[in-house]
């Protein structure tokens, strides 16, 4: 590593708005966007990593308490859920994570958007004041997404259906393995809390996930995938 210059003062003006350069420079600014975009597109495959990581354990969890469960007619069904109450611990870390990786991802398409596709087809860009909104997001990045529109997101597309999976489970081995003579709400009962109560607080919880997961989102993302009409040209 070469030896700083003697007369190189980072406290000077010059030296601390080097880059600044760059705006005025086509060509160096083009270079510092492919820069930009390879580091903001690693920061999103980074957090893409984490999303899928808490999804894994969400699904290992699920299929592990039901193979559990069903192995024994005396295995207790208040552990399907003791899956429940995990299924909503991983569904809160994701939707933290969920957050953050939008962070990224809207910078990214941000940048696809406004150089890269008009490069290749300049059509004009989407947003006129793009580099000023990269800028203040670079100088005070934000969450962009309501965290409860990223729990219904991820309701959505993965913990809505292993939600439902636990829950008709839970039915099955109240209605299926309970005696007759027993009854179903005298089973579903947990230590000293009643059947009755346990049975309308999980048809509360799984009410408030539907109401969720069905929730119509007011922001839609920029550039999320759609379904195309016409493919032919992408055989």
């Amino acid at each position: 590593m070469s030896d700083p210059a003697e007369d190189f003062d980072p406290r000077s003006r010059e030296e601390r708005e080097v880059a600044a350069e760059a705006a005025g420079d086509r060509s160096d600014f083009l270079s510092l966007m492919a820069h930009t975009y390879r580091g903001e597109l690693g920061r999103t495959g980074s957090w893409r990593t984490r999303i899928d990581r808490t999804t894994n354990w969400a699904v290992v969890v699920t299929a592990s308490l039901l193979t559990w469960t069903f192995s024994s007619e005396s295995r207790p069904h208040y552990v399907l859920l003791i899956g429940l109450v995990m299924l909503s611990v991983f569904l809160g870390i994701e939707t933290r994570r969920y957050r953050m990786f939008d962070v990224w991802r809207s910078r990214v398409r941000l940048l696809e958007e406004n150089v890269f596709a008009n490069a290749l087809d300049p059509e004009g860009v989407e947003q006129s004041n793009w580099r000023k909104l990269l800028s203040e997001d670079l100088r005070e990045p934000t969450i962009k997404m309501p965290a409860v529109e990223a729990v219904s997101r991820r309701l959505r597309r993965v913990y809505a259906p292993l939600v439902s999976v636990l829950v008709a489970a839970w039915v099955v081995r109240l209605t299926v393995f309970t005696p007759p003579e027993t009854g179903v709400v005298a089973t579903a009962s947990v230590g000293a809390l009643p059947g009755a109560l346990v049975i309308a607080l999980v048809a509360g919880f799984y009410g408030l996930v539907l109401a969720l997961t069905l929730r119509r989102a007011p922001r839609r993302a920029k550039g999320e995938m759609q379904a195309a009409e016409d493919t032919d040209e992408w055989k």
